[in-house]
């Protein structure tokens, strides 16, 4: 037998081994699937060990699966190096999936029942193998309760009840861009990609929390922030978007976490899939309308993300720390609600309270909360980027932050600078609207 066979053959058995170590590993335990919703934070762990390919090309095998939700093995060296890690450190191995921009094979493990979470972790940490060890960490969506004009260019019924659209001078900026072509990925709770109001807005939808018991069409959340962003304008149904020709990337990373409310949490897992999601689409605006603890794997896949261009968007939360994800990482643009406080050094404010939108089966309501503001943002860029399609991160903050009219951004404004035209921005008053009048829930 000559030697490159006898290695090829080597490696094949040594992956045949690791998979059958990690079979094993997860009969042992007998845990039956449980979705993204149903997992207890504080019995998981994610670690990443490197990605290192075979040293020849070897036969595909059908990814192992987890609750629907991708699994993407890599190469047998890596699996078989994850198998033997599980079984040093008596792990079961939830879902696993490769990070192919950060060379990086990530796992999803559950500890075993009589395990201390943070002794296993300083274990881990200290292995040699392991490029990465951290909790499953829990982020939540910023929105707030709900407590309860624009020019007549539009013919959308409910246009002059959009007091942030108007507020933001998007309805004057859209004489110059419509953000079409501008991929928008939109990681949040699940979109209703049915809604009239988003018609051929989705460009691409996927769901990484997987629980067919929470369909993602019954997210609130996430359809109010697409609604915000990019609304079809000018199709006689209810409201316009900012950036009403955007191409919406869809990913559903968190769940509704109470009944008919849009509060919804992710964690560190369903998030990281899809910013990995993200990435390789291509997004040009990434939006995190949510918030929560430092978390170094997610920081690794936005700063890959910030240098490859990709200009990310996060929402400031109601503590006005930015010590945590997303907004600890260098590059991400803060935005807070401009109803609510000053927004501070390195920070931009949209309109945040009471903004009619969209929600799931048709519907429009009012929503409030920084997570809105942030959607205004991402939706001003996005104009911003069919003007000009180079504009980094810097270019874009430097823009709406020296054209801001008061507090919030001024998106007419900013367009205008950059265009260099003379031209200037016909704001139209806004009339008051009794709360009374708006179409909830229709």
């Amino acid at each position: 037998m000559n030697a490159p066979l006898a290695r090829r053959l080597a490696w094949s058995v040594r992956g045949f081994a690791g998979i059958v170590v990690s079979l094993l590993t997860s009969l042992a335990w007998a845990a039956a699937p449980t979705p993204q919703n149903q997992l207890a934070p504080q019995r998981m762990l994610i670690v990443a060990i490197a990605e290192k390919a075979d040293p020849a090309p070897s036969v595909g095998s059908t990814p192992r699966g987890y609750a629907g939700l991708p699994n993407y093995s890599g190469s047998s060296r890596s699996i078989a190096g994850a198998a033997r890690l599980a079984h040093d450190y008596q792990l079961h191995e939830v879902s696993a999936w490769t990070i192919n921009s950060l060379r990086l094979r990530c796992m999803l493990y559950e500890i075993p029942p009589a395990a201390d979470r943070d002794e296993l972790l300083t274990r881990l940490r200290s292995d040699e193998r392991v490029r990465l060890a951290q909790p499953l960490q829990s982020f939540d969506t910023l929105t707030t309760p709900s407590e309860s004009g624009a020019t007549g260019a539009y013919n959308d019924p409910y246009v002059g009840l959009q007091r942030g659209f108007s507020a933001i001078g998007a309805d004057q900026a859209q004489r110059w861009s419509s953000g079409a072509g501008v991929r928008v990925a939109l990681i949040d709770a699940g979109v209703d990609a049915a809604h009239p109001d988003l018609h051929e807005r989705i460009a691409a939808q996927r769901d990484f929390v997987d629980d067919p018991a929470a369909p993602a069409a019954d997210d609130r959340h996430g359809t109010e922030v697409a609604g915000v962003i990019a609304a079809v304008a000018n199709n006689r149904v209810g409201i316009a978007g900012v950036a009403p020709g955007a191409r919406l990337y869809a990913y559903r990373a968190c769940w509704s976490t109470q009944a008919g409310g849009s509060a919804a949490r992710c964690n560190s897992f369903t998030l990281a899939l899809a910013l990995g999601a993200a990435i390789d689409a291509g997004a040009q605006i990434i939006n995190l309308s949510l918030g929560g603890p430092a978390d170094p794997l997610l920081e690794q896949l936005a700063r890959h993300a910030v240098e490859r261009g990709a200009i990310l968007v996060g929402a400031v939360p109601p503590s006005r720390r930015r010590d945590g994800f997303p907004l600890n990482v260098p590059g991400v643009i803060a935005v807070t609600d401009a109803d609510e406080t000053p927004p501070g050094d390195g920070v931009l404010a949209a309109p945040g309270r009471e903004i009619l939108t969209l929600e799931p089966g048709g519907r429009y309501d009012y929503a409030s909360g920084s997570s809105l503001a942030a959607a205004h943002v991402s939706g001003a860029i996005a104009l911003l980027l069919q003007l000009n399609s180079r504009l980094s991160a810097r270019d874009a903050f430097a823009l709406l932050e020296s054209s801001a009219a008061g507090a919030a951004i001024d998106v007419c404004s900013a367009a205008t600078a950059l265009r260099r035209s003379g031209e200037a921005c016909r704001r139209a008053a806004l009339a008051a609207v009794p709360a009374r009048e708006a179409p909830r829930n229709r």
